[in-house]
């Protein structure tokens, strides 16, 4: 079933869903069913599974050089995928990026996602490696969400590749695409990241998940800002809850975003680590709770591997 149906289908009430990251190669599946199993009486109708770029290592060889290796260090998006509907009977929601494959290896992750009856998909352009400057596309792939975007919505008209085949049958993906309530790091300004945001939704995507962002202003502005721009397809806040003192760095670092005061104030006056972390569960039922009743179509959560954190926060709200 389509991410869009199942909103359809809540006829105005707020859904929930969670993404999850895959294991480290070598990991186990069953470290994803101990991430899901305690989430499952929340009824997700989906769950999101993302996709992250190959990165380089350096690997010493015999005579003393570094040789230079790409490698995935969290690969299994689609097999998790498969796994997830199996055991769970639930729509997944496979992440597909540009960086790291080429336009026809992302033709066959999809005829694969096709095949294996996945109705959905987020597309994303995806992170630079670590140690690259800025975002380089591999060859012949694609260098924006929006090229990934048109891609899979010929291939939802029949449209492959190899314009020699004829009579293909047309997939039926619903394409779902990021947003950045704060904008992205790489726009120079919020008017210039919504241009964009808008031509991925003109070519065919069909709802957003935002970023994360702990300030629910910052959302309500986004979706008000997306409205005047015409852009008119469900809008879905993610959420991430801060238990750590470390992550006031680490996540703005990473993610580009901003902590209110007030929050990273309560964080830092907080004892010990069991009392920050009922303040980051605290923040993020408060924004849950604001959000939802704000008639959202989904509280959509970053688990990143902190279940139970999540649970509690869930259990407070539904």
């Amino acid at each position: 079933m389509k991410v869009t149906d199942h909103f359809k289908a809540a006829n105005g009430e707020t859904l929930i869903s969670f993404e999850i990251l895959p294991p480290l190669k070598g990991g186990k599946i069953q470290s994803i069913f101990d991430t899901l199993d305690p989430l499952m009486e929340f009824n997700p109708p989906f769950i999101d599974v993302t996709y992250h770029r190959e990165e380089f290592i350096y690997k010493k060889r015999s005579s003393g050089y570094y040789e230079k290796v790409a490698m995935r260090k969290r690969p299994g998006t689609v097999g998790i995928c498969a796994a997830i509907m199996h055991r769970y009977g639930i729509d997944a929601v496979p992440h597909l990026i540009c960086g790291g494959f080429s336009v026809e290896e992302t033709e066959d992750a999809l005829i694969d996602l096709k095949f294996l009856g996945i109705d959905n998909v987020l597309v994303l352009r995806g992170d630079a490696r670590k140690f690259d400057g800025k975002f380089i596309p591999e060859p012949n792939g694609h260098h924006y969400a929006l090229d990934l975007v048109k891609q899979l919505v010929n291939m939802n008209e029949g449209i492959y590749l190899d314009n020699e085949i004829t009579n293909a049958e047309p997939s039926d993906f619903c394409t779902g695409v990021a947003g950045y309530p704060e904008k992205h790091f790489e726009a120079p300004n919020m008017q210039s990241d919504l241009h964009f945001l808008k031509q991925k939704i003109d070519a065919g995507a069909e709802y957003i998940v935002t970023q994360m962002f702990f300030d629910n202003k910052q959302y309500f502005d986004f979706v008000k800002r997306c409205r005047a721009a015409g852009i008119n397809v469900p809008i879905v806040p993610g959420l991430k809850p801060i238990t750590k003192k470390y992550q006031l760095n680490s996540i703005p670092r990473l993610f580009h975003l901003n902590i209110p005061k007030e929050f990273s104030d309560a964080l830092l006056a907080a004892k010990d680590a069991e009392a920050r972390r009922q303040v980051g569960i605290e923040w993020t039922v408060a924004q849950s709770k604001e959000l939802k009743a704000a008639g959202t179509p989904c509280l959509h959560y970053y688990t990143m591997g902190d279940v139970d954190t999540i649970k509690e926060i869930v259990q407070q709200i539904y």
